[in-house]
């Protein structure tokens, strides 16, 4: 099932088009920036923990047969990292459609790596959306990730490529990990 959550994002954190926004990505906004930013930079926000608990209805799956991607789990003093981006209010409104099937923008505190914070956006799925799929067994998770495909292509490659990405970045995220190893065991 779906939810647009586009609108409700832009009344409950409204950001003018000339305003600078950092916003924070720990999925597939990592690797996939196709979209114009001002500056980007390695961060980390704390007490989350990344997790394959999210269906995807309009990118990596359909209606049918819904992939799953990545969201945020409590998980006090946790880090997570991953990619902040500092946009325009302007770029943040085609992310919002992007980020529509469930994602609520959610405020953070994002910590870099020169002892600096700022504090920022952050697209969360949580367990009250439709979309939500909740946990699984690791190997269920990657057969579903591994059968679906979604306008934006095959769910496997979403996996891949953040696995891919968190290796490029020295990030160790036992989930991650674990999950692409199943995949690949698939093959």
């Amino acid at each position: 099932m779906m939810q647009d959550t586009s609108a409700l994002n832009q009344q409950r954190h409204p950001i003018a088009d000339d305003e600078s926004v950092w916003l924070f990505g720990y999925g597939s906004l990592i690797w996939k920036a196709d979209f114009p930013y001002l500056e980007r930079r390695r961060a980390t926000i704390y007490g989350w923990e990344r997790r394959f608990w999210q269906g995807s209805h309009d990118h990596r799956g359909t209606l049918e047969s819904p992939g799953r991607v990545a969201t945020l789990i409590a998980s006090p003093g946790t880090p997570c990292h991953g990619m902040a981006y500092r946009i325009s209010g302007e770029t943040l409104k085609p992310l919002d459609i992007r980020e529509k099937n469930g994602y609520l923008r959610e405020t953070v505190s994002l910590h870099f790596s020169d002892n600096s914070t700022a504090s920022g956006l952050v697209y969360m799925a949580t367990q009250d959306n439709p979309a939500f799929l909740g946990e699984s067994p690791l190997a269920a998770i990657a057969e579903q990730i591994d059968r679906a495909h979604g306008p934006s292509g095959p769910n496997r490659d979403y996996l891949l490529n953040l696995a891919q990405a968190l290796r490029e970045m020295a990030v160790e995220d036992d989930h991650i990990m674990a999950l692409e190893r199943h995949l690949l065991a698939l093959r």
